[in-house]
Protein backbone atom coordinates (compact mmCIF):
# COMPACT_ATOMS: atom_id res chain seq x y z
CA UNK A 1 0.00 0.00 0.00
CA UNK A 2 2.59 2.41 0.63
CA UNK A 3 4.54 1.78 -2.06
CA UNK A 4 1.80 2.67 -4.18
CA UNK A 5 0.43 6.04 -2.74
CA UNK A 6 2.04 8.62 -0.60
CA UNK A 7 1.83 8.43 3.13
CA UNK A 8 0.23 11.62 5.26
CA UNK A 9 1.52 13.59 8.10
CA UNK A 10 -1.61 15.64 9.11
CA UNK A 11 0.50 18.54 11.40
CA UNK A 12 3.10 20.40 10.67
CA UNK A 13 4.41 21.09 14.21
CA UNK A 14 8.10 19.83 15.32
CA UNK A 15 7.30 16.27 15.97
CA UNK A 16 4.71 16.04 12.52
CA UNK A 17 7.58 17.26 10.73
CA UNK A 18 10.11 14.78 11.82
CA UNK A 19 8.06 11.90 11.18
CA UNK A 20 7.38 13.22 7.61
CA UNK A 21 11.00 13.58 7.14
CA UNK A 22 11.19 9.69 8.35
CA UNK A 23 8.65 8.59 6.66
CA UNK A 24 10.06 10.27 3.37
CA UNK A 25 13.38 8.13 3.36
CA UNK A 26 10.87 5.13 2.07
CA UNK A 27 7.81 6.83 0.92
CA UNK A 28 6.65 10.17 -0.66
CA UNK A 29 5.00 12.36 1.83
CA UNK A 30 1.90 14.52 1.62
CA UNK A 31 2.53 16.68 4.71
CA UNK A 32 -0.72 18.73 6.13
CA UNK A 33 -0.50 22.38 7.78
CA UNK A 34 -4.27 23.60 7.72
CA UNK A 35 -3.15 27.88 7.00
CA UNK A 36 -2.26 28.42 2.91
CA UNK A 37 0.16 30.92 4.36
CA UNK A 38 1.89 28.82 6.19
CA UNK A 39 2.07 26.02 3.86
CA UNK A 40 3.78 28.35 1.08
CA UNK A 41 5.85 29.31 3.42
CA UNK A 42 6.78 25.91 4.05
CA UNK A 43 6.85 25.39 -0.03
CA UNK A 44 9.42 28.66 -0.75
CA UNK A 45 11.41 28.11 2.19
CA UNK A 46 11.73 24.19 1.86
CA UNK A 47 11.87 24.09 5.96
CA UNK A 48 8.83 23.27 8.45
CA UNK A 49 9.42 24.07 12.33
CA UNK A 50 12.52 24.94 12.14
CA UNK A 51 13.42 21.61 10.45
CA UNK A 52 14.87 21.23 6.26
CA UNK A 53 11.88 19.66 4.73
CA UNK A 54 12.90 16.41 2.75
CA UNK A 55 13.27 16.70 -0.84
CA UNK A 56 10.14 13.83 -0.86
CA UNK A 57 8.09 15.46 1.25
CA UNK A 58 5.15 17.58 -0.44
CA UNK A 59 3.13 20.08 1.65
CA UNK A 60 -0.49 20.87 0.93
CA UNK A 61 -3.53 22.85 3.27
CA UNK A 62 -5.81 20.35 1.29
CA UNK A 63 -7.48 17.90 3.74
CA UNK A 64 -9.29 16.39 0.64
CA UNK A 65 -6.26 15.95 -1.51
CA UNK A 66 -4.74 13.78 1.43
CA UNK A 67 -7.65 11.73 1.77
CA UNK A 68 -8.10 10.73 -1.69
CA UNK A 69 -4.27 10.39 -2.31
CA UNK A 70 -3.40 8.35 0.99
CA UNK A 71 -4.34 5.42 2.56
CA UNK A 72 -1.85 5.35 5.58
CA UNK A 73 -2.22 9.11 7.15
CA UNK A 74 -0.60 9.65 10.72
CA UNK A 75 -2.64 12.37 12.34
CA UNK A 76 -0.01 14.45 14.93
CA UNK A 77 -2.10 17.59 15.90
CA UNK A 78 -2.58 18.66 19.65
CA UNK A 79 -5.31 16.90 21.74
CA UNK A 80 -7.80 19.93 21.85
CA UNK A 81 -7.29 20.69 18.23
CA UNK A 82 -7.73 16.62 17.61
CA UNK A 83 -11.72 16.50 17.34
CA UNK A 84 -11.67 19.52 15.33
CA UNK A 85 -9.22 18.03 12.87
CA UNK A 86 -11.24 15.24 12.81
CA UNK A 87 -14.13 16.91 11.96
CA UNK A 88 -13.30 18.32 9.35
CA UNK A 89 -11.21 15.06 7.53
CA UNK A 90 -13.84 12.57 8.47
CA UNK A 91 -16.37 13.60 4.93
CA UNK A 92 -12.93 12.79 3.12
CA UNK A 93 -12.27 8.85 4.60
CA UNK A 94 -13.07 5.51 3.72
CA UNK A 95 -13.59 2.74 5.61
CA UNK A 96 -10.41 1.45 3.86
CA UNK A 97 -7.70 4.05 5.47
CA UNK A 98 -5.23 3.64 8.15
CA UNK A 99 -4.84 6.36 10.67
CA UNK A 100 -1.84 5.79 13.12
CA UNK A 101 -2.16 8.97 15.36
CA UNK A 102 0.91 10.39 17.11
CA UNK A 103 -0.78 12.75 19.99
CA UNK A 104 -0.14 12.31 23.69
CA UNK A 105 -2.89 13.58 25.26
CA UNK A 106 -6.68 13.15 26.28
CA UNK A 107 -10.09 14.62 25.03
CA UNK A 108 -12.73 15.18 27.68
CA UNK A 109 -16.11 15.43 27.55
CA UNK A 110 -18.01 17.97 27.70
CA UNK A 111 -15.40 19.96 26.16
CA UNK A 112 -15.68 23.19 28.03
CA UNK A 113 -15.60 20.98 31.59
CA UNK A 114 -13.93 22.13 34.11
CA UNK A 115 -11.40 20.49 36.35
CA UNK A 116 -10.47 21.07 40.07
CA UNK A 117 -8.71 19.60 42.63
CA UNK A 118 -11.88 17.62 43.97
CA UNK A 119 -13.32 16.84 40.46
CA UNK A 120 -14.22 13.51 38.93
CA UNK A 121 -14.02 12.07 35.74
CA UNK A 122 -16.02 8.75 34.58
CA UNK A 123 -13.95 6.66 32.05
CA UNK A 124 -16.25 7.24 29.65
CA UNK A 125 -15.64 10.75 29.69
CA UNK A 126 -12.29 10.54 28.48
CA UNK A 127 -11.63 9.29 25.20
CA UNK A 128 -8.07 8.96 23.81
CA UNK A 129 -7.27 9.96 20.10
CA UNK A 130 -7.54 6.46 19.25
CA UNK A 131 -11.36 5.97 20.93
CA UNK A 132 -11.93 9.76 19.05
CA UNK A 133 -11.18 8.20 15.88
CA UNK A 134 -13.37 5.15 16.05
CA UNK A 135 -15.84 7.28 17.30
CA UNK A 136 -15.96 10.32 15.11
CA UNK A 137 -14.84 8.45 11.83
CA UNK A 138 -15.64 5.57 9.39
CA UNK A 139 -12.05 4.61 9.84
CA UNK A 140 -11.78 0.91 11.37
CA UNK A 141 -7.99 0.41 11.33
CA UNK A 142 -6.21 2.74 14.06
CA UNK A 143 -3.24 2.46 15.56
CA UNK A 144 -1.11 5.37 17.68
CA UNK A 145 2.60 6.13 17.35
CA UNK A 146 4.41 5.91 21.01
CA UNK A 147 7.88 6.16 22.32
CA UNK A 148 10.96 8.10 23.33
CA UNK A 149 10.48 10.22 20.31
CA UNK A 150 12.06 13.96 20.96
CA UNK A 151 11.21 15.63 17.66
CA UNK A 152 15.03 17.32 17.72
CA UNK A 153 17.01 14.24 18.01
CA UNK A 154 14.69 12.68 15.15
CA UNK A 155 15.54 16.16 13.47
CA UNK A 156 19.32 15.79 13.98
CA UNK A 157 19.29 11.58 12.44
CA UNK A 158 20.08 10.36 15.95
CA UNK A 159 19.34 6.84 16.73
CA UNK A 160 15.75 6.27 18.02
CA UNK A 161 12.44 3.57 18.23
CA UNK A 162 9.01 3.95 19.09
CA UNK A 163 6.49 1.25 19.40
CA UNK A 164 2.77 1.10 17.40
CA UNK A 165 -0.30 -0.11 18.98
CA UNK A 166 -2.95 -1.77 16.73
CA UNK A 167 -5.27 -4.49 17.38
CA UNK A 168 -4.94 -5.22 13.51
CA UNK A 169 -1.90 -6.68 12.12
CA UNK A 170 -1.51 -4.99 9.01
CA UNK A 171 -1.23 -1.27 10.71
CA UNK A 172 1.28 -2.55 12.88
CA UNK A 173 3.32 -4.08 9.68
CA UNK A 174 2.19 -0.87 7.08
CA UNK A 175 3.88 1.42 9.94
CA UNK A 176 6.71 -0.22 10.10
CA UNK A 177 7.44 -0.80 7.05
CA UNK A 178 6.71 3.38 6.38
CA UNK A 179 8.97 4.74 9.04
CA UNK A 180 11.64 1.98 9.84
CA UNK A 181 15.16 3.01 9.00
CA UNK A 182 18.91 2.05 10.30
CA UNK A 183 18.52 5.34 12.53
CA UNK A 184 14.32 4.14 13.58
CA UNK A 185 13.49 0.96 15.21
CA UNK A 186 9.84 0.36 15.41
CA UNK A 187 7.99 -2.59 17.33
CA UNK A 188 4.29 -3.52 17.45
CA UNK A 189 1.92 -4.28 20.11
CA UNK A 190 -1.82 -4.92 20.40
CA UNK A 191 -2.30 -3.29 23.29
CA UNK A 192 -3.11 -0.17 21.95
CA UNK A 193 -4.79 1.22 25.11
CA UNK A 194 -2.18 0.83 27.46
CA UNK A 195 0.65 2.33 24.81
CA UNK A 196 -1.50 5.10 24.03
CA UNK A 197 -1.85 5.82 28.41
CA UNK A 198 1.58 5.03 29.11
CA UNK A 199 3.00 7.82 26.68
CA UNK A 200 0.28 10.08 27.43
CA UNK A 201 0.39 10.08 31.56
CA UNK A 202 4.03 9.58 31.61
CA UNK A 203 4.06 13.49 30.44
CA UNK A 204 3.13 14.05 34.18
CA UNK A 205 6.11 12.87 35.56
CA UNK A 206 8.21 14.97 32.83
CA UNK A 207 6.42 18.33 34.51
CA UNK A 208 7.56 16.96 38.11
CA UNK A 209 11.48 15.81 36.79
CA UNK A 210 11.72 19.62 35.71
CA UNK A 211 10.80 20.95 38.90
CA UNK A 212 13.55 18.89 40.93
CA UNK A 213 16.28 19.72 38.38
CA UNK A 214 15.03 23.23 38.88
CA UNK A 215 15.18 23.05 42.62
CA UNK A 216 18.59 21.33 41.88
CA UNK A 217 17.51 18.60 44.31
CA UNK A 218 19.95 16.01 43.02
CA UNK A 219 18.87 13.28 40.78
CA UNK A 220 18.40 10.85 43.65
CA UNK A 221 15.43 13.02 44.07
CA UNK A 222 14.76 12.61 40.62
CA UNK A 223 14.88 9.38 40.70
CA UNK A 224 12.77 8.99 43.62
CA UNK A 225 9.86 11.18 42.05
CA UNK A 226 10.22 9.72 38.46
CA UNK A 227 9.78 5.74 40.08
CA UNK A 228 7.14 6.10 42.82
CA UNK A 229 5.37 8.06 39.93
CA UNK A 230 5.45 5.52 37.84
CA UNK A 231 3.92 3.32 40.47
CA UNK A 232 1.10 5.78 40.72
CA UNK A 233 0.16 5.95 36.84
CA UNK A 234 0.48 2.08 37.16
CA UNK A 235 -2.25 2.16 39.90
CA UNK A 236 -4.24 4.27 37.80
CA UNK A 237 -4.21 2.21 34.99
CA UNK A 238 -4.63 -0.80 36.33
CA UNK A 239 -7.77 0.49 37.66
CA UNK A 240 -8.41 1.20 33.91
CA UNK A 241 -7.87 -2.24 33.36
CA UNK A 242 -4.68 -1.32 31.66
CA UNK A 243 -1.88 -4.25 31.93
CA UNK A 244 0.64 -2.59 33.93
CA UNK A 245 3.24 -4.58 30.86
CA UNK A 246 2.74 -1.40 28.94
CA UNK A 247 4.22 1.33 31.23
CA UNK A 248 7.45 -0.86 31.54
CA UNK A 249 8.37 -0.86 27.50
CA UNK A 250 9.25 2.01 25.01
CA UNK A 251 5.99 3.59 25.38
CA UNK A 252 6.12 4.28 29.28
CA UNK A 253 9.52 3.33 31.22
CA UNK A 254 11.47 4.24 27.53
CA UNK A 255 9.56 7.44 26.95
CA UNK A 256 10.01 8.67 30.93
CA UNK A 257 13.55 8.15 30.53
CA UNK A 258 14.00 10.81 27.60
CA UNK A 259 11.23 13.33 28.39
CA UNK A 260 12.03 13.43 32.32
CA UNK A 261 15.29 13.95 31.25
CA UNK A 262 15.80 16.64 28.86
CA UNK A 263 15.56 20.33 28.34
CA UNK A 264 13.83 19.54 25.09
CA UNK A 265 10.99 18.18 26.35
CA UNK A 266 8.18 20.87 26.35
CA UNK A 267 6.76 19.31 29.90
CA UNK A 268 10.18 19.11 31.75
CA UNK A 269 10.39 22.25 30.71
CA UNK A 270 7.01 23.71 32.07
CA UNK A 271 8.46 22.29 35.51
CA UNK A 272 12.05 23.75 35.59
CA UNK A 273 10.39 27.47 34.88
CA UNK A 274 7.69 26.92 37.06
CA UNK A 275 10.61 25.75 39.89
CA UNK A 276 12.66 29.06 38.58
CA UNK A 277 9.57 31.31 39.98
CA UNK A 278 7.62 31.83 36.43
CA UNK A 279 3.86 31.48 36.52
CA UNK A 280 2.39 28.98 34.41
CA UNK A 281 0.22 31.43 32.30
CA UNK A 282 3.56 32.98 31.68
CA UNK A 283 5.09 29.67 30.88
CA UNK A 284 2.75 28.58 28.30
CA UNK A 285 1.89 31.94 26.50
CA UNK A 286 5.94 31.78 25.56
CA UNK A 287 5.79 28.74 24.34
CA UNK A 288 5.02 27.75 20.55
CA UNK A 289 3.54 24.41 21.10
CA UNK A 290 1.18 22.42 23.57
CA UNK A 291 2.78 20.48 26.34
CA UNK A 292 0.03 18.43 27.10
CA UNK A 293 1.24 17.02 30.47
CA UNK A 294 -0.22 20.46 32.04
CA UNK A 295 -4.24 19.28 31.28
CA UNK A 296 -3.09 15.54 31.68
CA UNK A 297 -2.44 15.97 35.00
CA UNK A 298 -6.09 17.49 35.74
CA UNK A 299 -7.63 14.53 33.70
CA UNK A 300 -5.23 12.26 35.52
CA UNK A 301 -6.39 13.54 39.23
CA UNK A 302 -10.30 14.05 38.04
CA UNK A 303 -10.26 10.08 36.90
CA UNK A 304 -8.12 9.10 40.60
CA UNK A 305 -10.61 10.67 42.60
CA UNK A 306 -13.54 8.55 40.80
CA UNK A 307 -11.69 5.71 40.99
CA UNK A 308 -10.60 5.87 44.57
CA UNK A 309 -7.17 5.83 43.61
CA UNK A 310 -4.13 7.47 45.73
CA UNK A 311 -2.07 9.80 43.88
CA UNK A 312 -0.05 12.05 46.09
CA UNK A 313 2.72 13.29 43.42
CA UNK A 314 0.19 13.63 40.49
CA UNK A 315 -2.19 15.63 43.46
CA UNK A 316 1.03 17.61 44.50
CA UNK A 317 1.68 18.65 41.19
CA UNK A 318 -1.89 20.07 40.42
CA UNK A 319 -1.47 22.33 43.10
CA UNK A 320 1.39 23.52 42.15
CA UNK A 321 0.60 24.29 38.71
CA UNK A 322 -3.39 25.52 39.23
CA UNK A 323 -3.23 26.67 42.80
CA UNK A 324 -0.17 28.28 43.35
CA UNK A 325 1.34 25.88 45.52
CA UNK A 326 4.84 26.85 46.53
CA UNK A 327 7.04 24.54 44.44
CA UNK A 328 9.89 23.81 47.24
CA UNK A 329 7.20 23.22 50.02
CA UNK A 330 5.14 21.03 48.01
CA UNK A 331 8.02 18.61 47.34
CA UNK A 332 9.30 18.92 50.63
CA UNK A 333 5.81 17.94 51.79
CA UNK A 334 6.27 14.70 49.53
CA UNK A 335 8.98 13.70 51.23
CA UNK A 336 7.34 12.93 54.30
CA UNK A 337 4.18 11.24 52.97
CA UNK A 338 4.22 7.33 54.55
CA UNK A 339 4.31 4.61 51.89
CA UNK A 340 4.60 1.12 53.08
CA UNK A 341 5.76 -0.97 49.89
CA UNK A 342 8.09 -0.50 47.11
CA UNK A 343 6.99 -2.20 44.13
CA UNK A 344 3.39 -2.34 45.29
CA UNK A 345 1.70 -2.65 41.54
CA UNK A 346 2.80 -6.31 40.34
Amino acid sequence: MSEQAPVAVVGAGSFGTAVANLLAENNNVLLYSRLPERVELMESSRSSAGQPLHERVAVTHSLKEIANRCFLIFPIVPSEHFSGMLAELSPYLRPDHFLIHGTKGLHVEPANLQLGLESRLKRHQVLTMSELILRETVVLRVGCLHGPNLASEIAQGLPAATVIGSRFDEVINEGKQALRSNRFQVYGSYDVMGIELAGVLKNILAIGSGMVRGLALGENARALLMTRGLSELIHLGKTLHIDPRAFLGLAGIGDIIATCSSPHSRNYTVGFRLAKGETLPQILDSMEEVAEGVHTVQVALALANEEGVSMPIIGMLHRILFEDAPVTESLQRLMSYRINRDVDFI
